[in-house]
């Protein structure tokens, strides 16, 4: 059996030989960024998109970058060909590194980096056929949602009230208006237009997320950007869920509530078409 090597401060070990200190400032006090980039036929997915999402998270908590693009392409594609699967999810994080606990940042002091990967989950086939449920929730989480954090516990805890509830996402408000999902980013469908929320510090820029609107742009879709509020998701002729896992997924019910007619409409099967098509088109 084949042991899974990761990358870890510069070298490729065994997931087991890979560790950090317990002063790490990412376990102490959740400092650091990632990225999660999923992998077709060994060919990651709209890469530099996703590394200038982690440029943005990095600059924004004042950590520099400790590669360059290049070298990011290049630690990637070697974990990638390490794995045994041509489908893979890549997690990549960057820490402020290890250092005596204290809030302000340390002088002196080298970033951890860590870049491992494991088969690709695709989405389930009886859920893209049938949709799937979610549930509601304040979004009280901080001010920087647009950045890619590893501290993640109000995502954590809204996740949990939505496996809780046999469901698979928790659709977050934030006074009245449409944020996003817990772990996703959120679309309305109404009269044939798709409704997205503007991408500010209240959501993060989901590579998935731009794909969607290009692609609905693109087939001729009318697309609205704009602050969706709350009554207008429950009122829905279609929700959809879009991540780099779970490609673009219809909610069908909603606080136990239909959303539409409680199954994917026509909006959601003609998107996820062109996604699959688009795919396709990478190999």
């Amino acid at each position: 059996m084949n042991k899974q090597l990761v990358y870890l401060n510069g070298e490729m070990r065994p997931l087991e030989e890979a560790q950090v200190s317990i002063l790490d400032r990412g376990f102490m006090l959740g400092d650091g960024a990632y990225e999660l980039i999923p992998v077709y036929q060994r060919k990651p997915f709209r890469l530099d998109e996703h590394l200038r999402r982690l440029q943005h998270t990095l600059d924004g908590i004042r950590l520099p970058n400790p590669m360059n693009e290049s070298q990011w392409h290049d630690v990637i594609a070697e974990v990638v060909a390490a794995q045994v699967s041509d489908n893979q999810s890549v997690y990549l994080q960057v820490t402020r590194g290890a250092a005596p606990r204290d809030h302000a940042f340390p002088k002196g002091v080298k970033p951890t980096v860590l870049v491992m990967s494991n088969p690709l989950k695709t989405p389930d086939p009886k859920e893209v056929k049938e949709g799937i449920c979610a549930v509601t929730a304040p979004d009280i989480r901080w001010g920087r949602c647009d950045l890619k954090v590893i501290s993640l516990l109000p995502n954590v805890l809204a996740k949990q009230k939505a496996v809780e509830a046999g469901c698979v996402e928790c659709i977050l408000f934030r006074d009245g208006v449409l944020t996003e999902g817990a772990a996703s980013n959120i679309f309305v469908v109404k009269s044939g237009a798709i409704h997205a929320p503007v991408k500010d510090h209240r959501m993060l820029p989901g590579i998935t997320y731009d794909l969607v609107l290009e692609l609905a742009r693109e087939d001729g879709i009318p697309v609205e950007v704009r602050d969706i509020g709350e009554s207008e998701v429950r009122d829905a002729d279609e929700l959809w869920l879009t991540s780099s896992s779970r490609e673009v997924q219809a909610i069908v019910e909603l606080d136990g509530k239909p959303v539409g007619d409680g199954k994917p409409g026509p909006m959601h099967r003609r998107m996820y078409a062109l996604y699959q098509r688009f795919k396709e088109s990478l190999k």
